[in-house]
């Protein structure tokens, strides 16, 4: 009889399911040592930004602010008798924050099917949504704080100025154009160490 185990058994018992999760980055308020860490997240995130024409500061930003870089992120749970789980309190979820009617957009627009687990599709969405601000309220592409207003809150909301009762929002919206800034700088001392020495660095 043979005691050969299917391999996706294998690799569940080898690790379980939450130890396969993706882990962040070790030090995610650095961009430089992002990349270094997650050579694939660097190879993702120029192939967009020459795609999309959108620094890829400000969407490392914006999903850093998210979901600081898990992948399998929810919203807060919501109860029944204060104490049996029962879903979750938006439909949020995964590396952008994204819900799943915005999601389900997304897809359609772009005529591809997508997952908020993986790190590439995240980062496509939100320079999807990044332009696609651009194209609703004129917010510049390179403006962490208002482009994230915009995400935040929509582009109905953005329009209505929403985020002006919220103080607490404007005070994170500029945390996020901060950090776009402070990483894109980052970039620019480490761009030459980052560029590809050969085959070996694509999966390195």
């Amino acid at each position: 009889m043979s005691v050969r185990k299917p391999l996706a058994a294998l690799v569940l018992a080898g690790c379980g399911l939450s130890a396969c999760t993706p882990s962040p980055p070790a030090h995610p308020d650095d961009l430089c040592s992002i990349f270094r860490e997650k050579r694939g997240w660097y190879h993702a995130a120029l192939r967009q930004e020459k795609k999309w024409n959108v620094p890829f500061s400000v969407p490392m930003s914006i999903m850093y602010q998210e979901s600081g870089y898990h992948s399998n992120l929810h919203t807060k749970r919501t109860y029944i008798l204060w104490f049996i789980p029962w879903g979750y309190v938006t439909t949020a979820y995964g590396y952008p924050q994204a819900k799943t009617d915005v999601w389900r957009d997304y897809e359609r627009a772009n005529d591809t099917s997508a997952s908020r687990e993986s790190f590439a599709d995240s980062l496509d969405f939100i320079n999807w949504y990044i332009t696609t601000t651009k194209k609703q309220t004129r917010v510049p592409v390179t403006d962490g704080m208002r482009q994230y207003l915009a995400y935040h809150e929509g582009w109905g909301g953005y329009r209505r100025r929403s985020y002006r009762s919220k103080p607490w929002l404007m005070t994170v919206a500029r945390k996020v154009g901060a950090r776009a800034n402070v990483y894109a700088a980052q970039y620019t001392q480490c761009e030459k160490a980052l560029r590809d020495h050969g085959f070996w660095s694509w999966l390195f």
